[in-house]
Parts: structure tokens; C-alpha cells; sequence
């Protein structure tokens, strides 16, 4: 005990330094370091110690294992990161714990490969430009550069195209059409005059392959969908002969086919390029017969059509006449890949590349359609305010934690966050071949594919949700989100309870409710943010702020309004040439007999509004009404019971079939009339007989019956 007492008192002498020198001496030979490592929280409630076998004096740090000499709190290494407090319990405060995540949490931070090489052009910006302001100058040249390459590019597209004898080609998209449907064109067609003598130059944009019927489309005794709409297109009748002689033996189409399709099938433009063309319309012509060309498979239609058309094959006037976007887009790919290396600013970066996918989308790729150029640029610049609003709350919210720190990972941003945004922007070309419409129960039961797609997307959206949430807790940050998808889901819920109203969630808004789970610095979320980006852009580009709520009109788009239709009892047929139906004024509502539903009747045939008339409108008789269908009357004696009208149809061209069709129709209080549904088709054949309603052998793709209602 004295000694130990000396050892540890003030020194005496110089002996007493000595012999301290002579004790350290000692000591550094004897005595070795430790580095205490963390805690581990283990049941045992012990810590290990790791001996590093080194010798005190040796101030060197070891290459090895290239720990510090001294205890420090730097970087943990991966094996001894921190682990759970105790085991996980299913009671409520176990659950509580266990979703707070470990304690202290793990914030995820990107790791470049070969960081030296993917910093490479950022730095050496820097260098050649130190001032912020020198760099910030640069980075508004090199978008300024683009806009005016660009605009340039798109005016020469547009006006710089015309065609000998016929000027500048009307803009057309991909679903246009001579003859909308047979309400719209009004009786006899006569809305959709001219029918014959009259030709105009067209241009059509790329990708026209895959414009196709959403809604089941009558023609002649069957409905068609989910396949483009172009009837004929053969010169497999010899009526044909003359006219197709003159115009390069392209065939003749049925004056509803869509245009640009028809071009495709004929074989006058390309769907990767779009191209221009020459129209001319041929009157009415008397059979369609069905025919493969060009990939593009047309329907038949075995009778007449007060409109056709067909086209011009002189190759002087698709010289130069392509379209841009594909081109456009390279341009613009290629600037967003520069900036996105050489910007050292997410926010910079993020801005840039915003900007320049808005409008490579909202004037090049995937436009609003309208045939004044001048209109799209006005569309697209009042869209673009909000758009850049939502946008720097997209910054702020979510893309500033994902590209925190200026992420000196340029190469991942490029491919994992900048290539997937483009791949979300293009999503016309890329998502839209995924066979969903629209992601509501009568799109998915009616259309081929729909629910095992739907299927497969919500297995892979199951997969990454449960990646991302434990992710998030890890960083601590699950309660969080699971507070702010909460309130998501209760504002869901609440807009689902609106009345009369539908929810309607396009892909815009369904990328501002995934966005808040990407704000980790993680690989995948630079993938999973960069794609909902791209498809917000697109949506407002292309369709703008489309509300959340629609009412059922607004979701129809052509289809089936389920409404009720006429009962139309077995025709009476008077000789190979006439017919008469009777038209009872009472509805019948899924097989079932109701009250007065319509204030008069439309006749449809051949896919032609025949007739249009209101019961205060028709003569009164003896309990009965006659209808004149536009021919002399025939007499048809009882055929019309009381309180029915009396339909009566002289055939119109001999040795052809004739489609029969009938609605209601509705008078608005403010004026106008509104359509009901077309019953489906019956057919009077050319023989004479009758093929009754339930009779027709369908030639479909879904449900439904074709011509709808609509609003005049």
C-alpha cells in the first residue's frame, strides 16, 4: 500500500523523474491500447472489447484495419450497426417500438462508383467556372440554346410543308374521322356534308398503329372494340374499279374509318414517322369487304354508306412530310443527359430537366390534339403556371431529400432518376400499351387483358410498398408516412362519398400520392421518383388538371349511357322491298316493360339516322301513330297496336342487307335533344326475311352495343 501510495504521489527528487522515465519505459512495452467499440444490446447486456495487438508507442495508424488509436463515434461499421432494443412483441407498445425503428436510426446515403469519374464534369465546370453566378449564367445559356434549336426545329415541321394544288396539310390525330357517328351527323348524313367531290392534303402524326376503338362500336350487325376502327380498304369489288384506277389502287374506305389508321392500312404513311397524304372523298358506295394490309386488319361491311373516301398515291406529296417528335426528343434527351452531368444543384438540375421535359412533351410528343398549331402553344403555356408550382412543391417535398447533398452520384442520377422520368413523360409510347384504359369496373370487365395486368401491377406495387416502408423505418421516419397516407386514404374515402359523383384518379394525381414514399436516397427510389415525375408532366401536358371528381356523362367517352330502350315488336314484312315496325312508346329496362321514357324515336339503318321524330310531333289516330320513315307510307294495317307508332321502311338498294337500330330520344329544357341507346342491330335481309334483335350473331370484343347517346 505505500508503494502504491508513492507511485501515486508528487515526485520527490530527481530520482524520482528518473525512475517515472524508467516506469514508462516499462510500461510501453507492457501495457496495450484498446478501442472500445459500441455497445451492443444484446439479452447478455454486455460489450465486447476488440484487443488490437500494437504497442502503445507506435503512433501509426494501422493499414490493416485502419481503426483509430483512441475511442471515437465516427462511422460505425456496417456489422456493428445499431440493433433492436430487446425482441419484437405483438402488444400494442411492442408494434409502437417496433415501428419507430432502431434507435439511433440509419439514414440512407448513396455510395458513387468510381465517384472520381462520375464528379469528373461537374468539377471541371467548377473549375473553368468558380462564381455561382457564372455557373447559374451558363446553365440559362445552355436552356436557352435548346428552346431556340427547338422552336426552330417544331415551326419548320409545321409550316414548312405543303403540298402542290392543296397547301398546308390539315393537322390531324390519330383518331380523326370524316363521319364522327351517325347522331352527330344528323339525318342523312347531312351534318357531314360533302360525300363526294371534295379532297383536302392531311398529316398525320406518329404512332397512329395504335389508335384503337375504346368503347364498342356498332358496324352493320356486330360491335367491335379494343381494334383500329377502318372499314374496307379492298378492291375486291368491281365497282370499285374505276374510281380506285384513278387514285393508284388504294381501295375504298367507309366514310367513319378513321383517317390516319386508313392511311396506315393503305399503306401511305408509317407509324413510326407519321407522313401526309391526299383525301378524297367518293360518295356512297355499296360493300366493304374486310382486308389485312399494311398490319392493320380492316372490317367488312356488306351493304351501303352514304360516305366514302380513299386516297392519293403520288409520292411528291409525302416528300419530307414527317413527323418530328422522335427526332425532338434525341435533342432534348441529350441536353437533359449534359445537364444532369454537369450540374453540381439538384434544385438546378431538377428545374432544368422539369422545364424541358414539359414542353418536349406538351408541343412535340404527346400534344393536346387541335388543328391550329398556334392553339397547342397556347394551351401549353397556360398549363405550364400551375404545373411549375406543383412542380417546386415536388422539389421541396420530395426530390430535394432524394438529391440531397447535391448527390455526387451523376451517373445513377442520369440513369436511375433522368431515364425513367423520360421513360413516365412518354407514356403514350411506353405505359399505354398496357392493356388498361382507364382504371375503372367497366374498362377492367370489358377489356381483353385488363385484369391480369391489373393484377400484375398491384403485386409489384405490393412488393416496393413493403421495400419502401421498411426502408422508412429504418430512417425513423415510418410513423410519419404512415400519418401522411392516412390522411390520403381518409380524403379518398371521403371523395368516394360523394353522391352522383364519380372518383376518377388519373395518373397525375396518382403520381402526387406516390411521391412522398421516394424521399430516401436509395437507388431504387431514384428510379421509383423519377417516373412519377415523368407521368405527372405528361398528364398535365397532355390532359391538363383534369378534376378528381366526374360525373357519369364525363366517364362515358362514347359509351353504353345504360339508359332504357324502346320496345320494337317483330316487323311486319310487305315484300322483299317494304317493312313496317311498331314503335311502342312505353321503355324496357332490363328485360322489363316500363313507363313513358323518351319524348320520340330515332331510327338508325345502315348505321344512318333515317328518322327522328317526337310523339307531340306525329298524327293521332285511333289510338296509333304513323311514322314515315321518308318513303311513300305502306299500309299496314293492325300491325301497330294502341299507343305505339307505325315505322314504316321502303328498302333503298336492291340485293343488300339493312341494319335496324332504335332509340329514344330526349328534349333538354334549355333546347336540343339528347340520345338514349341504339338498340342492337336487326337485320332485314335481301331475300326478304327477318333476323331478330336476338338473333344476330355477334363479331365483337366486349360488351355492349355500339352507337351511343349523346348530346346535340
Amino acid at each position: 500500500m505505500d508503494g502504491e501510495s508513492t507511485m501515486a504521489g508528487a515526485p520527490q527528487s530527481g530520482e524520482g523523474s528518473s525512475s517515472r522515465s524508467s516506469s514508462f519505459e516499462k510500461g510501453s512495452q507492457e501495457y496495450r491500447l484498446t478501442v472500445l467499440e459500441p455497445e451492443h444490446h444484446d439479452d447478455s447486456d454486455s460489450s465486447q472489447l476488440v484487443v488490437i495487438g500494437r504497442e502503445s508507442s507506435d503512433l501509426r495508424p494501422d493499414a490493416a484495419t485502419r481503426e483509430p488509436l483512441l475511442p471515437t463515434s465516427s462511422p460505425i461499421p456496417s456489422q456493428n450497426r445499431p440493433q433492436e432494443l430487446g425482441k419484437f412483441s405483438c402488444s400494442f407498445s411492442g408494434i409502437r417500438t417496433w415501428i419507430k425503428g432502431p434507435v439511433p436510426p440509419v439514414e440512407y446515403r448513396i455510395t458513387p462508383w468510381l465517384a472520381r469519374w462520375q464528379t469528373a464534369p461537374s468539377r471541371y465546370i467548377e473549375r473553368l467556372l468558380p462564381s455561382t453566378r457564372a455557373r447559374v449564367s451558363l446553365l440559362v445559356a445552355g436552356i436557352a440554346l435548346w428552346g431556340v434549336v427547338f422552336l426552330t426545329i417544331l415551326h419548320y415541321s409545321i409550316t414548312g410543308q405543303e403540298i402542290p394544288g392543296y397547301g398546308t396539310p390539315v393537322k390531324l390525330s390519330c383518331h380523326a374521322r370524316l363521319w364522327y357517328n351517325s347522331t352527330e351527323c344528323g339525318l342523312d348524313g347531312e351534318a357531314c356534308r360533302p360525300f363526294d367531290n371534295g379532297g383536302f392534303a392531311f398529316r398525320c402524326p406518329a404512332s397512329c398503329a395504335d389508335a384503337i376503338l375504346l368503347e364498342p362500336y356498332v358496324v352493320g350487325p356486330a360491335e367491335y372494340n379494343y381494334r383500329s376502327l377502318v372499314i374496307g380498304g379492298s378492291l375486291q369489288d368491281n365497282s370499285t374499279a374505276d374510281i380506285s384506277a384513278s387514285f393508284g389502287n388504294i381501295g375504298i374506305y367507309r366514310g367513319d374509318s378513321a383517317i390516319c389508321p386508313a392511311a396506315l392500312h393503305a399503306g401511305l404513311i408509317s407509324s413510326q414517322t407519321g407522313g401526309c397524304g391526299v383525301l378524297r372523298r367518293t360518295g356512297e358506295h355499296n360493300d366493304y369487304p374486310s382486308v389485312s394490309k399494311n398490319g392493320v386488319t380492316s372490317i367488312g361491311f356488306a351493304s351501303s354508306f352514304p360516305l366514302s373516301f380513299t386516297f392519293n398515291t403520288d409520292s411528291s406529296e409525302r416528300t419530307s412530310c414527317r413527323d418530328q417528335r422522335w427526332p425532338l426528343f434525341t435533342f432534348s434527351l441529350i441536353t437533359t443527359t449534359l445537364l444532369s452531368l454537369c450540374t453540381t444543384s439538384s434544385a438546378g438540375f431538377f428545374a432544368s430537366v422539369y422545364f424541358i421535359v414539359y414542353f418536349q412533351v406538351a408541343l412535340s410528343s404527346d400534344p393536346p390534339y387541335s388543328p391550329d398549331y398556334l392553339e397547342i402553344v397556347s394551351t401549353a403555356l397556360g398549363r405550364f403556371l400551375p404545373c411549375a408550382i406543383v412542380g417546386w412543391a415536388i422539389y421541396h417535398f420530395a426530390v430535394r431529400r432524394t438529391l440531397a447533398h447535391n448527390l455526387p452520384a451523376r451517373w445513377d442520377q442520369t440513369v436511375l432518376w433522368l431515364g425513367p422520368c423520360w421513360v413516365g413523360a412518354l407514356n403514350t409510347d411506353t405505359f399505354d400499351k398496357i392493356p388498361i384504359s382507364r382504371l375503372t369496373p367497366h374498362d377492367l370487365q370489358q377489356q381483353p387483358g385488363a385484369i391480369p395486368a391489373l393484377l400484375i401491377i398491384v403485386a409489384c406495387l405490393v412488393l416496393i410498398v413493403l421495400t419502401q416502408a421498411l426502408a422508412f423505418r429504418n430512417e425513423g421516419r415510418l410513423p410519419q408516412m404512415l400519418t401522411v397516407y392516412g390522411v390520403f386514404v381518409a380524403g379518398i374515402a371521403l371523395l368516394l362519398s360523394v353522391p352522383h359523383m364519380n372518383l376518377r384518379i388519373h395518373h397525375y394525381i396518382l403520381s402526387l400520392l406516390f411521391l412522398p414514399g421516394t424521399t430516401l436516397q436509395t437507388r431504387p427510389c431514384l428510379v421509383y421518383q423519377g417516373l412519377l415525375v415523368g407521368l405527372f408532366v405528361n398528364g398535365i401536358a397532355r390532359w391538363g388538371f383534369d378534376s378528381i371528381l366526374q360525373t357519369g356523362a364525363a366517364l362515358l367517352e362514347g359509351a353504353q349511357l345504360g339508359s332504357v330502350l324502346p320496345v320494337v315488336g317483330t316487323p311486319v314484312v310487305l315484300g322483299v322491298s317494304h317493312i313496317a315496325f311498331a314503335v311502342g312508346r312505353d321503355a324496357l329496362m332490363n328485360g322489363t316493360r316500363g313507363p313513358l321514357a323518351g319524348d320520340g324515336v330515332s331510327v338508325l339503318v345502315n348505321d344512318v339516322e333515317r328518322y327522328r321524330g317526337f310523339w307531340s310531333d306525329l298524327v293521332p289516330g285511333a289510338g296509333d301513330v304513323v311514322v314515315d320513315g321518308g318513303n311513300d307510307t305502306v299500309a299496314a294495317a293492325g300491325v301497330a297496336a294502341a299507343g305505339e307508332g307505325l315505322f314504316n321502311w321502303t328498302r333503298q338498294t336492291d340485293g343488300e342487307d339493312e341494319y335496324f337500330r332504335f332509340a329514344f330520344v330526349r328534349l333538354n329544357a334549355l333546347g336540343g335533344f339528347w340520345y338514349e341507346d341504339f338498340t342492337k342491330p336487326g337485320i332485314w335481309t335481301r331475300e326478304g326475311d327477318w333476323v331478330g334483335w336476338e338473333e344476330v350473331e355477334k363479331d365483337t370484343v366486349g360488351d355492349g352495343a355500339g352507337d351511343n347517346g349523346g348530346e346535340r
